[in-house]
């Protein structure tokens, strides 16, 4: 008796193409997200190489700190105690007021703190004074009057002083500093120092400035 062959169950069809098929997809997803991703990072450092450059520029051209301006307007006396050329008296009141602007060319205020002016006489202080401290506005022109009273016991001590009476004129000469400060975009401070030296000369009958001469020096 011939035995019958035992049929045997066919094994179950395999999943093979669908697994690759997410492979594929997920594949594919990453390498468009790093594409994205590496995309961002370039217009991202694009943008800020671009940022830096007009940054940079500005500050090199029209942000570049500029030397602020210091200009005698004029001194006008107010008291004089020379009566028809003589010699004053000890004790007597003599003052003069320097009218003193403050010309910032810069984009960005500039700050200041006191003012600092002395009057010499042939070479000796005859007078002090301290003007406030104060601003001057980007682009813009400050002025102040600085007041100053002379020392009228050190100008007496000069043995010249009589003959300079005798001519009418007396030859005097300032020198005044201000300090401060100049910051652009909150991040660069520059500090600057104006030194300014003028000679002149006082007409005691008039009481005007003849022939004055001013010069200039800035430290950033």
């Amino acid at each position: 008796m011939v035995e019958k062959e035992q049929v045997r169950p066919l094994a179950p069809a395999t999943d093979d193409h669908h697994d690759n098929s997410s492979d594929e997809v997920a594949v594919l997803k990453e390498t468009t997200r790093r594409r994205k991703y590496i995309k961002w990072c370039s217009c991202l450092f694009g943008i800020i190489i671009v940022v830096t450059m007009v940054v940079v520029t500005l500050i090199f051209t029209i942000f570049k700190v500029k030397e602020p301006e210091i200009t005698m307007n004029g001194v006008t006396v107010d008291n004089l105690g020379f009566i028809n050329g003589t010699m004053p008296g000890p004790g007597t009141n003599m003052s003069l007021t320097a009218d003193i602007s403050v010309k910032n060319p810069n984009y960005s205020s500039f700050r200041y703190k006191n003012t600092t002016t002395s009057l010499y006489y042939n070479g000796a202080v005859i007078g002090e004074a301290r003007g406030p401290s104060g601003q001057s506005k980007a682009r813009r022109t400050s002025r102040m009057n600085v007041t100053l009273d002379i020392m009228v016991d050190s100008l007496l001590k000069d043995p010249n002083l009589q003959n300079d009476l005798d001519t009418g004129l007396l030859t005097m000469s300032s020198y005044t500093r201000v300090g401060g400060r100049i910051k652009i975009l909150a991040i660069i401070k520059r500090h600057v120092t104006v030194k300014m030296n003028c000679t002149m000369k006082v007409n005691i009958y008039s009481r005007v400035i003849e022939d004055q001469k001013c010069r200039r020096k800035v430290k950033l």
